[in-house]
């Protein structure tokens, strides 16, 4: 999965300056995460409010309190619960701030097998955990040196993030994946990425059936099995993600975003939106701009 051309377009971070940082609000800034996959780790420290977490093929709550980190090329999603509204910090960072001695002992061992997938944290990290003290320190110290954003807070951030590493190894918060965990996954792949790629456009189940050469019942099955969706409830929810994106971004009337977001006609768009964000278009532009 590492190796696909459209897995998330999202630049993390650069050359000099290989992670990237978000503050989220769920469903405030946006109504949830639809499910997609990065060569990156990605570390979230949860402040308030609940959050379901598809994570592979577990769905889970997240709670304030709660650390989560997700290792590359996962396929995740994060879905609103209920009426709560999720407030969390994202550090997205590349496996180069892991360190890169590739012969290392250290690297072999608890860094590689972490990046290529065959091993990976359990989550969420709760504070029930052994030493989910010390992990919450740790976790504190690595945002802490993304606010500074000096060359030297940098060299802090690498050593938080061994730090993390380490605390999670040492209280077995890091599992091997088993290979068949992941085989529901392997069937609606291409079908994912289709989707990411043409959500635009008029897409039926039929279709992306065929393309993955699985009849339309299994296809259906094995798509609900790894997204918790439906393939037409998962085209809406990235047309209602990018909607929202345009509308915070851009000037475009409702209309204008609706059909460049793939939807036939503005009733529908403001039916879906409403259903997914809790408003229409308009109040959802007026609450941002209040």
């Amino acid at each position: 999965m590492g190796n696909i051309s459209s897995r998330e377009k999202r630049q993390h971070g650069s050359v000099s300056v290989p992670y990237a940082y978000y503050e989220c609000r769920i469903p405030d800034y946006f109504p949830l995460v639809p499910l997609h996959w990065h060569n990156e780790f990605e570390l979230n420290c949860i402040f308030s409010g609940k959050s379901e977490l598809v994570y592979g093929k577990d769905r889970m709550v997240t709670d304030a309190g709660d650390i989560v980190l997700i290792t590359p090329n996962r396929l995740h999603a994060i879905y609103p619960h209920g009426d709560s509204r999720q407030v969390y910090d994202t550090l997205v960072f590349r496996g180069e701030m892991l360190g890169a001695g590739k012969k290392e002992r250290g690297w072999v061992s608890c860094i590689e097998p972490l990046i290529n997938g065959t091993r990976e944290v359990t989550v969420p990290i709760t504070k029930g955990h052994g030493l989910y003290g010390e992990i919450r320190e740790c976790v504190e110290g690595i945002f802490a040196c993304r606010k500074k954003n000096t060359p030297v807070a940098d060299l802090s951030m690498k050593s938080g993030l061994l730090r993390l590493i380490c605390l999670l190894e040492e209280s077995g918060g890091i599992r091997v994946v088993k290979e068949q965990e992941d085989r529901s996954m392997e069937h609606i792949r291409d079908a994912l990425v289709f989707i990411n790629r043409n959500f635009k456009e008029d897409i039926c189940v039929e279709q992306l059936a065929d393309m993955v050469h699985l009849s339309r019942s299994y296809f259906m099955h094995c798509f609900k099995q790894a997204t918790g969706v439906s393939a037409v409830e998962y085209t809406i929810q990235l047309r209602i993600k990018n909607a929202c994106e345009m509308l915070r971004n851009s000037g475009r009337t409702s209309v204008e975003v609706a059909f460049a977001c793939g939807f036939q006609n503005l009733s529908n768009f403001n039916r879906q939106f409403k259903k997914c964000v809790g408003c229409t278009p308009g109040q959802y532009r007026r609450n941002l701009r209040g």
